[in-house]
Parts: C-alpha cells; structure tokens; sequence
C-alpha cells in the first residue's frame, strides 16, 4: 500500500500566518452552514467581526539602534514596516486572538530583526545587550500561552527574532539516522527536506503546518503520533544554542553520564536562556504504510483503561487518541462535520506506521488486545477521516469566534491513578465559571487523551460557551479555575503547550521555590542583563 500523502504540500513554501486568525489566510472562512445551526441553538449566534485598520504602535528605537542591528544582519533584514510588525505580534492563543480582534496591537515589537546563521543570531545578541533591548526569539507564531509577548518595562525596545532565514538541513548522517536541522524549518519544510532523504521526523502537533524546528524544542513539543516516534525533546540527540555569554554546543554521544544532561535546560527554555540555532534529531525510514482506523468504547474510563493496557504491554500503535462521549458526540474527532450518524460512546483512532509486515503484525496485537478489552473495530474510515482534518480544529474556533463562542483550548497531564479525577476537575472549574452563578449559561467541555505512557497520559480539553461582551475576562477566570483544579489534583501545568506568561505563575506550586530559584540561577549565568524574551517562563 502506497502511504496517504500528509494534508499539506510538502515541497510548497509556508507562507505567513493570518494576521488576526489562525493558519492559512486562503482559508479563513465564516462558519460553516453544517454547524451554524448547531451553534444558533446551543449558544446563539453573536456576529463579533475583527477591528479592521488597526495601527502598530510606532517604533521606538533610536537611529543608532537601527544601524546597530543593520550591521549584525544587513539592512535588508532589519524591518520596520506595520505588516511585518503586526505578524510578530504575540502567537495565536483564544486571548491573543481577542486582543487582536480587539484592536489591541501593544505588544507589537519595534523592529523584526532576520539573522541568517548563528553568527549573526551572536551578532544581534550582542546588540541587544550593548543599548539593552529585549529579545524575543520567533518561529511560526503558533504560540498559544503568552510566550510571544515579552516584558517591555525597562527595556529600550523589543526585537522580534525571526529565524525565518534559517531554513537549511546542515547534515545527515544515514548510518546513525540523525540530521541537523536549522530552527526556522516549518513542520513541512522540514519533513520535504527529509523525505528526500528518505527519511522521516514524524513529529505533528496540531501546529504542524507553521510551527518551526526551534519552536518544537522550545517548547518541548509533543505531535500526534507521540505513541510512536515520541516527544519531540526524546528526539533531540543535540543542541547548539546562541547566549548572551557566548555559544553552547550538547550533545556529543547518544548516552552520556558526563554530569546532568545540560540539553534539558534549553529544551522547554522557550528562548528565555538561548536562542537554538541548530537541532540535531533523530530520524526513521520513512514508512511504506500508513493505517488508520476507528474503535468505539462504551465509556471514557474503558477506552483509558485499553490505552494504559497497550502503553504497559508495549504494544503502542504510532498513533493513539480517545475522545470522550462529549467529544465523540459533536464529532470533533471527524472536524469535517458536527454531529453524525456514529454519535455515542468514546471514539479511539488507532494509527500503524511502518514496514508492509511490520504494521500487519502490530496492527493484529493490538486489535486482539482492544478486542479482547470490549473495543469495537469501526474500520479504516473513522481514521482515514481524522487523518485528513487533523490540523483543522484551530479554524473553526475562527469562525466560531467570529459569532461571539468563545473557544479554546487546555492541556495537563497525570498518572494513571489520577486520571478520573482530574477528569472531572477540570471540567468542574470550567464549568463553574463559564456557566454562570445560575448555571443557566451553556458551556460544552470536551476532552480527549493523544499522549500515553506507560505510567500516565495527557488530557486535552476543548471549550465552547458564549462569549458574551467581556470575552476575554470570561476565558481567563475560567483558566485559573481549572488552573488551580489541575495544581489540587497534583497534575503539571501544561504537557505540551509550554509554560509562556499564561502557565508562568503556576510555576512555583508545580516545582517549589528552589525549583525556581535553580530557573533564575541559571537565567542569570547564561543572560545577565535579562535581555532574552524578558517576563516568559521564569517567575
């Protein structure tokens, strides 16, 4: 069987993001008439388009400034134009949405500075420190917890560091299977890169299709096929990291006891410690067959229980997602339509990659134990169908934002143990802020688990419910709620999302004050005058 193309052009270049929307400005679109009336009657249709012809703060940085970075990059990579500005304005969660469609473009930075190698990543550093500018290093904008948006009190301006220039696959090395890429390399212009290697990273978050190779390691990233090509921080082999102090090279071996592993503090530092210039990874063969398909459990608590038996016998498939009843009932494991014929029960997709024997030989452990389990085969369709949306869901929370249903999304993760509890926690904080002190407004909270291990699993939970005029207000009580709820059960404040300005206050309660002081101790050794992405991750 010939392997299903990935849902993007791969040998397409990326382009920009929209500017107060998620993805691909070609498909921005309203709500489509399938879910419009489902909305209508859920929440109410609230038309709440964006503010149009919003103007970027003007620049504040001095001429000498200017020519400074002019003289680290070029001056033709020094911008200072509204458009340009506008694009590097925060990233793309519900809130900096609804700042953008509000009008508010504050944190846009004063200039957007390109650099073209690590030298010059060093170079513009080094002029961020002389005139003590904050430097907030940019991948694909996809950020989605406050990490784009620096403190600016303090500084004489804010750089945006756009890697977009870094676009290079440095090396590989087919005998040990890794490659060095550059940081700037979009999900699918890394994995064109690699396909004509004949190889494969494997690693797609949802963000997949403007994400970046440094923000995947800055944020210590988790993809949909986790199950079977791991985190992307399992995959990093090796690092080179450009600091205030001067240059970090980690990673000579595989395995090395040479002292704690010194990758794991820029792996997650969301540029807070270094800017990442080049990722050496891990990579497979690319896969010969690609299966996909549907099982259907009675309850959420089944379907968890099938995931924990297959993570513990070692028999994950490459990729492994359960969407709860409420998920499963408004079809959001299926985002070409809501609702449908298949409605009830908990929806699993099941993916297999690899080999033609290979995948024939786990795909039949693996159903034996789902079967055996009380799993219901659904066939290839239910899967074939997520395959094809499975980097849609962030447009239609446009298009609902664009009716006035606020939208969007959390993630934690737990052991085993704690699961059921954490369940229902989060959906009980969120809930009870949402819905109101009558409980009369409507909230849907829907969840579903795509990261499993062998001791836990990440929970995943979507939320709709009215916007009403304070929009904003209304999501961010609702976040501390399930925030608190999530540091009560002892769960983590994020599994993939990263920690950014959203998650940073939570920080101490997940860590401890000498978990942080170690953050700030090293903060302070590899950026002393605190110039890189000031105000993101350390408390």
């Amino acid at each position: 069987m010939t392997p299903p193309p990935l849902p993007v052009a791969l040998t397409a270049a990326v382009g920009e993001m929209h500017p107060s929307r998620w993805g691909d400005p070609a498909r921005a679109a309203a709500l489509p008439d399938s879910a419009r009336g489902l909305v209508e009657a859920v929440f109410g249709l609230d038309e709440r388009p964006a503010a149009a012809d919003v103007v970027v703060p003007p620049s504040g940085l001095a001429a000498e400034v200017l020519d400074a970075l002019r003289g680290a990059v070029g001056a033709d990579h020094v911008l200072l134009d509204d458009a340009t500005r506008r694009l590097r304005t925060r990233g793309k969660s519900t809130p900096d949405l609804l700042r953008q469609r509000a009008g508010d473009l504050g944190d846009a930075p004063d200039v957007v500075v390109r650099p073209g190698d690590h030298e010059q990543v060093a170079a513009v550093l080094a002029v961020a420190v002389a005139h003590h500018l904050a430097v907030v290093p940019f991948g694909g904008g996809t950020s989605v917890t406050g990490g784009l948006a620096a403190r600016r009190e303090g500084y004489a301006g804010v750089v945006s560091l756009d890697l977009v220039r870094m676009k290079r696959l440095l090396a590989v090395d087919h005998t040990s299977m890794t490659a060095t890429l550059e940081p700037g390399l979009r999900g699918p212009e890394a994995e064109a890169l690699l396909a004509a290697e004949g190889l494969v990273l494997g690693h797609y978050p949802q963000s997949f299709e403007h994400a970046t190779i440094g923000g995947f390691a800055a944020t210590r990233s988790s993809g949909q096929s986790s199950a079977g090509y791991g985190r992307f921080d399992a995959l990093v082999v090796g690092l080179r990291v450009a600091t205030p102090r001067g240059e970090l090279r980690l990673g000579s071996a595989p395995a090395s006891a040479a002292g704690p592993d010194l990758r794991q503090l820029l792996l997650g530092s969301e540029g807070a410690f270094g800017v990442i210039t080049e990722v050496t990874v891990r990579v497979r063969r690319l896969p010969a067959e690609k299966v996909y398909e549907g099982w259907r459990w009675t309850s959420f608590e089944e379907g968890a229980t099938a995931m924990r038996t297959l993570a513990q016998a070692g028999l994950l498939p490459t990729v492994l997602r359960l969407s709860d009843e409420h998920e499963t009932a408004i079809n959001l494991a299926r985002p070409d339509h809501i609702g449908g014929p298949d409605a009830g029960g908990c929806l699993m997709v099941v993916g297999h990659e690899g080999e033609p024997a290979q995948v024939a030989a786990r795909r039949g452990a693996v159903a034996a134990v789902l079967a055996g389990l009380g799993g219901t085969p659904l066939g290839e369709e239910p899967g074939r169908a997520w395959a094809h949306g499975r980097f849609d869901a962030p447009y239609l929370r446009d298009s609902m934002l664009d009716v006035g249903v606020l939208v969007e999304t959390l993630e934690t993760a737990t052991f085993w143990s704690r699961v059921p509890e954490l369940y229902d926690a989060v959906r009980a904080a969120l809930t009870g802020v949402l819905a109101g002190e009558d409980g009369a407004s409507p909230v849907l909270v829907l969840c579903h688990i795509s990261h499993v291990y062998e001791t836990g699993c990440s929970l995943y939970f979507t939320v709709a419910a009215a916007g009403g005029d304070r929009p904003l207000e209304r999501w961010l009580a609702a976040k501390a709620a399930a925030g608190q709820a999530i540091t009560a059960v002892g769960a983590t404040i994020t599994h993939h999302h990263a920690v950014g300005t959203d998650h940073r206050d939570r920080l101490p309660a997940e860590i401890g004050e000498l978990g942080v002081s170690v953050l700030r101790a090293v903060k302070a050794d590899l950026d002393p005058t605190g110039i890189l992405n000031p105000g993101v991750l350390v408390p």
